[in-house]
């Protein structure tokens, strides 16, 4: 049912405005001026905004101002008795969606509404539909360590420097790889992303570099590899630090020459790639360890970029929290809901290990099995607080039976554990020491499903 919030300092129109709304089956919230209906808008979401124009306290076109700098997306239809055509011109301008005059024609009321409802709805659907499509998400924090990760991008991105880009499983590692690219000169060219530690040793050459027809067994025709796809654009190699030694001296060559050589082959292929690498290694480290080449590591880090982890930017956490509760309330085409001031104070005192990815799931979670309004007694039921050393008294009153607060430990321990691997099924299950095929078991019986880490 439609939200409708009326902003009129005159009582009797907002009481007829009221009732007529409310025979449509439209749910009515009032506000007798300017600042109390913003108050309100930023307490709860509505579908439509009606705002007087003439106002005490604060006139009804500095409200339509303030409340698109809220939130953008909610249809304003503009009322006033004192109003002329430059007044809805005005106004159209300024991001409403429709001026009426006083007192409203009521069918032309109805059908304003009924069209800024069909509107939004519209917008919303286009929304999931370009997420769904695109990887890029925007960057979201003001915290000084994001920012400089976003100055360092903008500086960055207008040149072919090679980037390595360094940080924990979840942080948005992909994520500053793709604005790269989306910032650079290469923008329309492809970008193409290889997780190295997904792919086995004894594949990754062939997935880098292709290979010809009958190079060895399963090779029944010849495959172009991810630096011929990426030609002209940029390549990402995803945490390069689980390359195979083999494969190294491989890349080196073709960021030296900028040449390669298919699997079987002996046919030189330039090559025209950026080449932008990341990791959640560090890499000085697996160079004294002889795992990574240290030639390869200077070649690769021309530029380095850190992205930090959640925990080292906590106060991006109510924008990012903002953020996933907005796109996922939309996703699931369900009424948004809201996070009380003390959920995101909770949320704030969890530690991430997880970093965004964590987050996000966490969120949808939240969203999925909690009420309108998202509390702190909700984040302490459904997240577990890795640094403490037991968990409140509200989680294990939860649970009337000891196998049904086992599954809820034992599903959150497995996603906890993938989503610190990258959803790295071979990797989790030998970490937790049980069977591949038996992790594949529990991942179904709970549901689990990786999320994008772009969602930052």
């Amino acid at each position: 049912m439609p939200n409708i919030l009326i902003i009129d300092d005159e009582k009797p129109i907002r009481k007829s405005l009221r009732e007529i709304l409310e025979y449509e089956n439209y749910t009515i919230e009032e506000a007798e001026n300017g600042p109390d209906g913003l108050k309100l808008i930023k307490q709860k979401p509505f579908d439509i905004i009606l705002c007087d124009i003439k106002m005490p306290r604060m006139d009804g076109m500095e409200v339509l101002e303030n409340i698109k700098n809220l939130e953008e997306d909610i249809p304003v239809i503009m009322i006033s008795g004192h109003g002329n055509e430059e007044t809805a011109v005005d106004a159209v301008k300024k991001g409403a969606f429709d001026y009426i005059s006083k007192p409203p024609d009521l069918n032309r009321l109805l059908i304003t509404i009924r069209n800024a409802l069909d509107k939004n709805h519209l917008i919303t659907e286009t929304k999931v539909l370009k997420r769904k499509v695109s990887k890029t998400r925007e960057i979201v924090g003001e915290s000084p360590a994001i920012n400089k990760v976003t100055e360092t991008i903008d500086r960055v991105a207008p040149t072919d420097a090679r980037v390595l880009v360094t940080g924990a499983n979840g942080s948005g590692k992909e994520l500053v790889a793709r604005w790269i690219h989306e910032k650079s000169m290469r923008e329309k060219e492809p970008f193409i992303e290889i997780n190295c530690a997904a792919i086995p040793a004894d594949l990754i050459e062939s997935e880098l570099f292709g290979h010809e027809k009958g190079a060895f067994t399963s090779a029944i025709k010849q495959r172009v590899g991810k630096f011929e796809q990426a030609n002209g654009g940029t390549i990402f190699l995803d945490e390069i630090g689980d390359m195979s030694l083999s494969a190294q001296a491989k890349v080196l060559r073709a960021l030296q020459e900028n040449k390669i050589t298919r699997v079987g082959g002996d046919k030189d292929i330039n090559v025209n790639v950026r080449v932008i690498a990341a990791t959640n290694k560090d890499l000085i480290k697996e160079i004294d360890e002889g795992n990574f080449r240290m030639d390869l590591y200077h070649r690769l880090s021309v530029i380095l970029i850190h992205v930090p982890s959640l925990n080292e930017r906590k106060e991006d956490i109510p924008l990012l929290a903002e953020r996933f509760v907005k796109e996922i309330c939309e996703d699931y085409s369900i009424p948004r809901k809201m996070m009380a001031p003390d959920a995101i104070e909770a949320l704030q005192n969890v530690n991430w290990t997880g970093n965004i990815r964590e987050l996000r799931n966490v969120i949808e979670r939240l969203i999925i099995l909690c009420g309108n309004e998202i509390t702190a007694s909700d984040v302490a039921n459904n997240v577990v607080i890795a640094d403490k050393k037991h968990f409140s008294e509200e989680v294990f009153q939860k649970f009337a039976k000891f196998q049904d607060f086992k599954d809820h430990m034992e599903r959150l321990f497995i996603e906890n554990k993938l989503e610190k691997n990258d959803w790295n099924v071979s990797k989790t299950a030998e970490e937790i020491d049980i069977q591949r095929s038996h992790l594949y078991n529990k991942i179904e019986k709970f549901g689990l499903k990786r999320v994008s880490a772009n969602s930052n």
